[in-house]
């Protein structure tokens, strides 16, 4: 039985070109405005002379350096993700990747800017450094913090488009009907509905940055935790850990497949394939066996 894609699925192959189309639209926009609001108001100043291309080198050289720096600030808020409870913890984190950012950006945009005025014969002054960089930074570090802000707005709308899991914790009264400990079911929250996915359904789990994805069905569920993390609450004769990042259901395998390097590659009933490790193969082998 096939299921229909979900709005997740159908967004997952267009993901990077959104992605990258919505960063140069935002860069794109904002040097063009920018520059033109600047030949405005250089162009009242009559005792400030300059040529009219200046503006648009000055605002696209910080741009062109905004568009290398953001993915590098993407994937430290990917790989450092930031909530109510861990903000304090990520706050010196962000405030020292924000100097090294705005750093790189001026240093950046400063370099495109010699160069530019080199092409035309002309030399370009930037400045006392201390104070300008002082100035540069008290900008770069508002758009420090917008640009954490979306990636993270993002991400959790993608785990709410992907649907995120949960475990189910202990009800404020009375004993709770399974095992916290070792649960039997997790917690599905998916664009403001809520469902129930069985342990035993979970065909295999793989870890990603902070979270351990359920494959359930074909469909990916992110859970807050770690690949260590979530093997202790598993059942151990259902679940095998085969790799750093991967724990499969035994339920599911179909067979192993030895390679010449000494890994393995899991063949599962579905027809995907999982990377087995050499430390965990002879394990797998084992617990295979008497599965």
């Amino acid at each position: 039985m096939t299921t229909s894609p979900t709005a997740y699925e159908r967004y997952a192959p267009w993901r990077r070109w959104a992605e990258v189309g919505f960063v140069a639209a935002i860069l794109l926009s904002n040097a063009v405005g920018n520059s033109i609001t600047t030949w405005m108001e250089l162009e009242r100043r009559a005792d400030n002379p300059f040529q009219r291309w200046e503006p648009a080198v000055w605002e696209f050289s910080s741009a062109l350096m905004w568009a290398l720096l953001i993915p590098l600030v993407a994937r430290l808020v990917q790989r450092y993700p930031t909530h109510w409870r861990n903000w304090p913890r990520r706050l010196p984190m962000h405030l020292a990747a924000s100097v090294a950012v705005s750093l790189a950006h001026v240093l950046g945009m400063v370099g495109l800017r010699i160069l530019a005025y080199r092409w035309q014969g002309m030399d370009y002054d930037f400045g006392p450094w201390p104070r300008e960089l002082l100035y540069e930074y008290l900008k770069d570090i508002r758009d420090y913090a917008g640009i954490v802000f979306v990636v993270e707005c993002y991400a959790l709308l993608l785990r709410r488009m992907q649907g995120e899991a949960s475990m189910l914790g202990a009800p404020d009264e009375g004993p709770p009907v399974e095992p916290v400990d070792r649960p039997e079911r997790f917690l599905v929250r998916k664009l403001g509905r809520e469902f129930l996915v069985a342990a035993a359904d979970i065909e295999w789990l793989q870890a990603s940055g902070n979270y351990v994805n359920l494959r359930v069905r074909g469909h990916d569920y992110p859970l807050r935790s770690t690949i260590g993390g979530i093997i202790g609450k598993l059942d151990p004769d259902r679940f095998v850990r085969i790799h750093r990042s991967y724990i499969v259901n035994l339920d599911h395998v179909g067979s192993i497949e030895p390679l010449d390097t000494g890994d393995a590659r899991l063949h599962l009933r579905d027809g995907s394939t999982l990377p087995v490790s050499r430390s965990h193969r002879g394990e797998l082998r084992g617990r295979f066996a008497e599965a």
